[in-house]
Formats: C-alpha cells, sequence, structure tokens
C-alpha cells in the first residue's frame, strides 16, 4: 500500500529506484511498527534522502498502517476485511474511503499485489474511461 500512496502523482520509476530504502524506513512495512510511529519519526523520516520525503505521505503511511491495525483487529485479519465487500469495485471504494492518498490505480495496484481478485488490466483500463486510458498512454 505505501508504494501506491507514494507512486501517487510521482514517476513510479523514481519511487522503484528508493523502493529498497522505503523498505528499510518503514520497518520492512511491519504495520504495528509503522503505526508506532511518532511526530519525532515523521521530522526523520521527512529528511531521508532514502525516501520520497513528502511529510504529507509519510504521515499517510502511518495512519494507513494504523487503519490496517484496526481493521484487522475488527475482522480478525485484514484480508478478511478485504474480502467482506461485495466485489472488486466495492472494495476499492472501501480503501478509497477507509486509506489516504489512495485512487482508483493505487487501490488495483494494491488488491493485485496482495493477491486479491482484479479485473484483467486492459479489461479495468476500458472501464476506466477514454480519458483515462489516454492519460496511461
Amino acid at each position: 500500500m505505501t508504494k501506491a500512496v507514494f507512486q501517487s502523482g510521482i514517476s513510479w520509476a523514481v519511487i522503484e529506484a528508493k523502493w529498497d530504502g522505503f523498505r528499510e524506513a518503514f520497518f520492512g512495512f511491519d504495520a504495528k511498527r509503522v503505526a508506532e510511529l511518532e511526530p519525532p519519526d515523521v521530522d526523520r523520516l521527512a529528511q531521508d534522502t532514502r525516501i520520497v520525503r513528502n511529510r504529507r505521505k509519510i504521515e499517510a503511511t502511518v495512519q494507513n498502517a494504523e487503519t490496517m491495525i484496526e481493521l484487522a483487529g475488527r475482522y480478525g485479519r485484514f484480508k478478511k476485511h478485504l474480502r467482506s465487500h461485495a466485489g472488486f469495485d466495492q472494495t476499492v471504494a472501501d480503501l478509497k474511503k477507509q486509506f489516504k492518498f489512495m485512487g482508483d490505480s493505487g487501490a488495483y495496484y494494491f488488491l493485485y499485489v496482495v493477491g486479491e481478485p482484479v479485473p484483467p488490466h486492459e479489461e479495468w483500463m476500458a472501464a476506466q474511461g477514454p480519458s483515462r486510458a489516454r492519460a496511461r498512454q
């Protein structure tokens, strides 16, 4: 999810080039450890050249970890929360509502990466409308 957050509005190549630094800075994406980050930790990360130093996205990553933990607690596991929706569109709508910096593309990417069912990419892109398809070319 952090990759989707940071790729929002920025070149995927920039994020990919720094991804090892992100992994180190965010404790291998251990949600519990990320959720425990406090303002001084965010200040430190906002100066860390291993990552993209966007304070709002760093704060969103911490908040998203907190939300993920809360939903996992409510449903027993986060995967159960994802599977509690009627289908892909409802899951995407929930991700966009519950998590910061999560849009359609980020939600699609996240679901794909965690092994949840997603429509074929070309089909999904076509359903996004002509302006969306042109923007991706």
